[in-house]
């Protein structure tokens, strides 16, 4: 095995600066029981309804990924002692493929076959090294990465391609190994080392894995293609990829939760990984410190989208109730990190976090706060805790007015 990394990992940072908005009212109408949310400081935040129209266009492969959110699973569904979430994010280039998840004599392969869009999610049964991006020796990491192409007998094609090339840097050195519950998955290691390295075509898509164990022994590895294997093509047996003549008209925002997140700038958004992205739960699982916890948090909460834009991200579950336990769950997740702080006044349920003298070294934002309203849960940052309170307050309003 060549391949120089068990997984790619993304790195989310906060908003420049943009355009304020100006003179925009607080609109909605209250109801019985609710805040009347034109009493709320919103600042200059817009709250009324809203609706982005727009497709994908040139972004479509981009839009897709992002569905394959749904269909790649998370690590700890593969076996449940990696708990430990290390990436989970859309692959679009050709080089950032081949950089850190394949060969990188697979490039030409995948500039030939056309990649047209992928997903990759990685975990652990131990963190690493501190301070570093460094498993130990005695840890077990899954990285499984999922590749779209136009057609079954171009994954096929492709799948032996990068199995020859892979293979082929050390063939004097590297053993073929077999699976018989599935004879087509193309699978080697090196023995010695204690990792190995599988592709096998599915229908439009091929699954590359790589697995590290503790020990170089075979049938363990083995073991372990097969157990990844068994997690991740029923996933994308359920899942229903769209034709590539119709990325272009794929929506930007497909559940309405973009919509519904506070932003300076309506009119400036288009398709980005971090800053304007709509994802499934299994994203939302990839990213936890404890897979585990985040896991049965999506279940008991039915937790079934996610919506990134700027700063602001919003979540969807099954009702009222679900929103407020995934709220104390988040909470809990953030442990000695952040400490508790008021939540401006009028907004039930809300809780908001200051990062504490522990997270002084974090890139995290000094300010967070968990704001619900019905199926929704909105969670905002900001290092300005006046900004943290009017944005808040402009999230309860925009998520009521969206109602």
């Amino acid at each position: 095995m060549v391949r120089t990394t068990r997984r790619a990992g993304i790195v989310c940072t906060a908003a420049a600066a943009v355009a304020v908005l100006a003179g925009c009212g607080v609109k909605g109408t209250a109801v019985a029981g609710e805040i009347d949310v034109r009493t709320l400081d919103v600042g200059s935040y817009a709250v009324d309804a809203h609706t982005y129209h727009q497709t994908a266009d040139d972004e479509g492969a981009l839009v897709e990924g992002m569905r394959m959110s749904r269909a790649v699973v998370p690590a700890v569904a593969i076996d449940p002692s990696l708990k430990v979430g290390q990436s989970g994010h859309v692959v679009l280039d050709n080089t950032e493929a081949t950089t850190r998840l394949l060969a990188a004599v697979s490039k030409p392969i995948l500039d030939r076959e056309g990649l047209l869009t992928g997903y990759t999610a990685s975990g652990a049964d131990k963190s690493d090294d501190p301070g570093t991006s460094i498993s130990t020796s005695d840890t077990t990491s899954v990285t499984d990465f999922v590749m779209r192409f136009a057609d079954a007998d171009t994954a096929k094609r492709t799948a032996q391609e990068l199995e020859d090339a892979d293979f082929g840097v050390a063939p004097d050195i590297n053993k073929k190994l077999s699976l018989s519950k599935y004879p087509d998955a193309l699978v080697h290691w090196r023995p010695g080392v204690s990792n190995v390295g599988a592709f096998l075509a599915h229908e439009n898509f091929v699954i590359s894995l790589f697995i590290q164990r503790p020990q170089p022994e075979q049938d363990d590895l083995e073991a372990w293609v097969q157990k990844a294997l068994d997690a991740q093509i029923p996933a994308l047996d359920k899942f229903r990829a769209t034709p590539k003549d119709q990325f272009s008209g794929l929506p930007v925002d497909p559940d309405g939760l973009l919509a519904r997140a506070v932003v300076r700038d309506r009119d400036k958004h288009t398709p980005d990984r971090d800053r304007f992205a709509s994802y499934g739960p299994n994203d939302f699982v990839n990213i936890a410190a404890d897979e585990t916890v985040r896991q049965r948090l999506v279940a008991d909460t039915g937790l079934d989208a996610v919506g990134i834009a700027d700063t602001s991200t919003v979540m969807r579950v099954r009702d009222a109730a679900a929103g407020g336990r995934l709220i104390t769950g988040l909470v809990s997740a953030s442990g000695s990190a952040y400490s508790p702080i008021d939540a401006p006044d009028k907004l039930l349920g809300a809780k908001c976090l200051q990062l504490s003298s522990s997270g002084v070294h974090s890139n995290s934002a000094k300010f967070r706060c968990y704001i619900p309203h019905g199926r929704y849960v909105e969670v905002v940052i900001s290092n300005d805790q006046s900004d943290m309170k009017k944005k808040a307050s402009a999230a309860y309003a925009l998520l009521a007015n969206s109602m």
